[in-house]
């Protein structure tokens, strides 16, 4: 069966979060086909003493969000974009991003995500 994207979504904004307070950037729920996601967040404002973790959920039964993926980053970023490589996730996957702050002074975070509906023609 031949499938196309019926809609793209973009979710962009800024996130700071508490300290020691995981917090979420995206977190979809179920959506109305299969999707494609992929993402960018900047970690540009990060300086000397800080540290904080981003992570990645999936709910592969359609149910219950589990750890798909985690890194922490130290101080300031001389790469400062953190990029959410594109994920097919079914229709109830509720995909979900994560960001916690454990150390330094609360910062600011830019992202961008961009997510495609698929649709069987």
């Amino acid at each position: 069966m031949p499938v196309r994207i019926k809609e793209k979504v973009r979710s962009q904004g800024s996130v700071t979060p508490p300290l020691d307070t995981e917090t979420d950037i995206i977190n979809l729920a179920d959506q109305s086909d299969d999707y494609i996601i992929e993402g960018q967040i900047d970690l540009s404002n990060m300086a000397s003493g800080d540290k904080v973790t981003i992570k990645v959920y999936i709910a592969v039964d359609g149910t219950n969000q589990r750890l798909s993926d985690q890194i922490t980053f130290s101080g300031a970023q001389t790469i400062p974009v953190v990029r959410i490589m594109a994920h097919t996730i079914p229709y109830n996957g509720k995909f979900r991003v994560t960001i916690t702050q454990t150390e330094g002074t609360s910062r600011s975070f830019p992202y961008t995500f961009i997510y495609q509906i698929m649709e069987t023609i």
